[in-house]
């Protein structure tokens, strides 16, 4: 019997290196440009250091948590603005890094200083700006999105003429469009976000490739996503999660749901929010199963916001439309959200 030992970290570096250009976002990592990357006590954390500070050149102390726990550190392994809050903080600080991350392994956020990414607007610059790495450089073939994931990733295919896939939520439901090549890039808003190298979410994968366009076109985190604005659009997005529900309360809450389906279409609600709805079944178009059942899509008819000022207002009025549609305080106990995103 012959034993081989594989080094993955090794491996998973190395493979990094043919897909992005690394001595591009080295010159950008030791050239002044501060960068924080939380590994949250995660499995990232040996590939983080490896990556970013060993190959990369990036200062030592760059990935923090860096150590894999058990109990990942007394935290929790999910990426968003309560588990990650000390990286929040410190974006939000005088001193911040020019760009952050954190990732737990597959999901990641990216911050800057001042700013938050929202996993929908980073699909969607991921999408436009795949090009200027050298994994993506021929283009590429499609890509896909969950249904709770803005359509701000639509916007950029359709200027592309790429086809843009909306799935049921589960990383599943991709698998079948990167084998078959329909995707090239997929994402979601839990903060999933992976290419067709391998069949699922990749978080350093995505946060080298925010760094390739970073270095390629020399534009902070805010400059970017305000010229992907200026070009494409803004769509708003807001994600609430309520954790640890019963789930016969769940349960109930969605039968009483799909059962106001009927009179949803032109009713008005929330200042003068208007919603309409349909429950999504999917049909793959790779091999032509179909799942009922994948979740209750409502569509708002709002006024677009003009300024910044007013967008907290607008997604306001949808918030309170939703929980009357869906009578969510009632059915869950809850005032608000333990986790907004």
């Amino acid at each position: 019997m012959s034993i081989e030992v594989v080094d993955p970290v090794t491996d998973y570096a190395n493979l990094m290196e043919t897909l992005f250009d690394f001595d591009s976002i080295s010159q950008l990592l030791i050239g002044g440009f501060s960068h924080k990357f939380d590994a949250m006590h995660a499995v990232t954390g040996p590939y983080a250091v490896e990556i970013f500070e060993r190959r990369l050149g990036a200062p030592g102390n760059t990935v923090i948590n860096r150590n894999p726990q058990p109990d990942f550190g007394g935290g929790h392994p999910d990426p968003n603005p309560i588990w990650a809050k000390p990286l929040v903080d410190l974006v939000m600080a005088t001193d911040a890094p020019d760009f952050a991350a954190a990732s737990d392994g597959d999901r990641n956020i990216v911050l800057s200083r001042g700013v938050y990414v929202t996993p929908s607007d980073s699909l969607a610059v991921l999408v436009a700006n795949a090009h200027l790495a050298p994994g993506c450089a021929d283009g590429l073939g499609g890509v896909a999105r969950s249904l709770p994931t803005s359509r701000a990733v639509d916007r950029v295919a359709a200027a592309k003429g790429i086809d843009c896939y909306e799935t049921p939520t589960g990383w599943k439901f991709f698998d079948n469009l990167l084998d078959a090549g329909r995707a090239t890039i997929c994402g979601e808003e839990s903060a999933g976000t992976g290419g067709n190298r391998v069949r699922e979410k990749d978080g350093i994968w995505a946060v080298l490739l925010w760094l390739n366009i970073l270095a390629e076109t020399g534009l902070s985190v805010k400059g970017l996503l305000t010229d992907h604005w200026r070009q494409y659009g803004r769509n708003y997005f807001s994600r609430h999660d309520c954790e640890a529900l019963d789930t016969r309360s769940a349960n109930a809450m969605i039968d009483d749901l799909r059962a106001k389906l009927a009179g949803l279409p032109g009713e008005s609600f929330a200042a003068g929010v208007v919603a309409t709805a349909d429950e999504l079944a999917y049909d793959d178009p790779v091999d032509g199963s179909r799942s009922e059942g994948q979740g209750i899509h409502i569509t708002f008819e709002v006024d677009p916001p003009k300024l910044d000022d007013e967008v907290e207002a607008e997604l306001a009025a949808v918030i309170e439309a939703a929980d009357q549609i869906a009578d969510i305080r009632r059915h869950t106990g809850r005032d608000r959200p333990d986790v907004k995103t």
